[in-house]
């Protein structure tokens, strides 16, 4: 995958239409692991990993979609795991808004399915 301009480290999310299975962008395989576990280990959510340690995260625990925090922390949340994937070089206004739809099978060109690039 090209375009997302990370210079290091990792990016994973539970958030991934439409299987919602656990989807990952990163630029060493150490992390993109460490990324995929530390999803796992909240029970889902939005991870940022450099050098195998978690930058920030967002929990969420409903069906690895949802959370039942306060609307401001979800924000706040957000926003952190945005901030450590740009200071890790990515150049998206929204990351992991993009590294979801990548997965959704019905868009017109490439995407990332559970069964590997499809066109």
């Amino acid at each position: 995958m090209q375009g997302f301009g990370l210079a290091r480290g990792a990016l994973a999310s539970s958030v991934a239409h439409d299987s919602h299975n656990i989807v990952v962008a990163g630029t060493t395989d150490d992390d993109m692991l460490a990324a995929v576990l530390a999803v796992k280990q909240m029970g889902g959510g939005l991870v940022c990993v450099a050098e195998g340690k978690v930058l920030a995260g967002l929990p969420l625990p409903v069906a690895g979609l949802l959370s039942e925090r306060r609307m401001q922390d979800v924000a706040e949340g957000i926003a952190g795991c945005i901030d450590a994937a740009q200071k890790l070089g990515c150049r998206l206004k929204d990351p992991f808004m993009t590294l979801s739809f990548l997965c959704l099978p019905v868009i017109p060109e490439l995407k990332l399915t559970d069964m590997g690039w499809s066109t």
